[in-house]
């Protein structure tokens, strides 16, 4: 697929979004923000990312030359797993997890994966959970530390 085609999908795409999270509200009102901010803050940005894919100059074939395939597919399939596991595992374990295959894709060690996916984990848990008070499953830690 074109830069181009993707960039005119993507718009597509955003629009689409925008309009669906268009009607979101809550049905009590107990957060400042709402449930319509992170959809259309996502759909911003895909539409901004689009456009500019549809605007920018052409670049030839010799762009994708030696692009890792592998990284990018073992990439996919760990956001994939991700996306299953997060409610089960709960955010902090599904995402150190995540870390670390996405972590030696990029040519980082597994300890290095492990090291900075726990870091990671536990560091958006806090900023998620304490600065911004948005809940996040705590999942089968909360059941080992006996939390639940």
């Amino acid at each position: 697929m074109s830069d181009r085609a993707l960039g005119a999908v993507c718009v597509v795409a955003s629009a689409a979004m925008a309009w669906a999270a268009q009607d979101y509200a809550a049905a009590i009102s107990y957060e400042p923000v709402g449930p319509r901010a992170f959809p259309m803050l996502l759909a911003s940005g895909l539409g901004l990312c689009g456009l500019w894919l549809v605007l920018r100059p052409t670049v030839g074939a010799e762009a994708f030359h030696g692009v890792p395939w592998k990284a990018t597919a073992l990439c996919a399939a760990a956001v994939l797993v991700y996306a299953l596991l997060f409610q089960w595992l709960g955010f902090t374990l599904a995402t150190a997890l995540m870390a670390v295959p996405v972590g030696m894709a990029f040519g980082g060690s597994w300890k290095q994966a492990l090291s900075g996916g726990a870091a990671l984990g536990v560091a958006f848990y806090l900023l998620f959970d304490k600065v911004l008070d948005v809940v996040l499953p705590a999942g089968r830690l909360a059941t080992l530390l006996g939390v639940n």
